[in-house]
């Protein structure tokens, strides 16, 4: 790591340092190869001023991840818009071609299909897990008030 530029060193800035960081950063330095601790200063302030590739890479890194998270939850839109209309044709179909009950079954009926809700709700609670399950859940009990 041992660099020199060949300029002329005229400007000085003083920094005040604890006795710690002091020996933090000449440690640093040793370990690092350079010449003396200024050496090690001035080429992180370089390294500052030109922006650090580690932190180049890492945010492409991360900017990847998002585009990789924006792929799935479209997908995961898709889908749900799907099901959503598959769910919506059905209802249709099945209040188009279900015979209202006469007025005197008409409490009965109601009693049994509220039955038949129940077990629905539960049969698809049973099929899900994590927070799908929680989710149907709290349907449930909000049905129930």
């Amino acid at each position: 790591m041992r660099q020199h530029t060949g300029a002329a060193r005229t400007a000085r800035i003083a920094v005040r340092l604890s006795s710690e960081e002091q020996h933090q950063i000449e440690a640093a330095a040793k370990t690092r190869g350079y010449m003396s601790p200024s050496a090690f200063i001035r080429a992180a302030i370089r390294n500052e001023l030109k922006g650090r590739a580690e932190l180049t890479g890492s945010e492409e890194r991360i900017a990847g991840g998002f585009d990789g998270v924006s792929r799935d939850i479209f997908r995961v839109d898709r889908g749900q818009q799907a099901l959503f209309a598959l769910v919506d044709a059905l209802a249709k179909a099945v209040l188009t071609c279900m015979p209202e009950p006469p007025p005197d079954a008409r409490p009965q009926a109601t009693a049994r299909a509220r039955e038949r809700y129940d077990r629905l709700i539960k049969a698809a609670g049973q099929a899900m897990s994590g927070n799908a399950r929680a989710a149907i859940e709290d349907l449930v009990s909000h049905g129930t008030n």
